[in-house]
């Protein structure tokens, strides 16, 4: 069954950099749009990044010009890298992707989700 799994999450500084990774099994990530979403304490989620497989990109306001989401297809795994970090972004942030490609992405229909992990940002 489909499964994702991130890592790299932890602690750091403001002003430091991170790079979060999802590793796709039983999923074709190549063929399908798959994105990151965060969640922080008291907050909704937030769809931050997201990356479609003819290579649209999608970066909230939030994280623009300091995320950079890629994709490695030989590894299906998906990548978050963070730079520079700010204390608004400690959150729990999740990987997720949609069940089938439909021509273009949207948070909305994504179906299936990681477990999280955790990013703290301190100053």
């Amino acid at each position: 069954r489909v499964r994702l799994e991130e890592s790299g999450g932890g602690s750091v500084q403001v002003g430091d950099s991170l790079k979060l990774s999802c590793t796709a099994f039983e999923y074709p990530a190549d063929r399908r749009c798959m994105g990151w979403v965060r969640q922080a304490p008291g907050e909704q989620r937030e769809g931050i990044a997201y990356l479609s497989p003819r290579g649209v990109v999608y970066y909230a306001d939030s994280v623009k010009g300091r995320f950079t989401i890629s994709r490695d297809n030989s590894k299906n795994m998906l990548f978050l890298e963070m730079n520079p970090v700010n204390p608004e972004d400690t959150a729990t942030y999740f990987c997720a992707a949609e069940a089938r490609y439909r021509g273009g992405c949207d948070f909305s229909t994504f179906t299936y989700w990681g477990q999280g992990t955790q990013v703290n940002v301190s100053s």
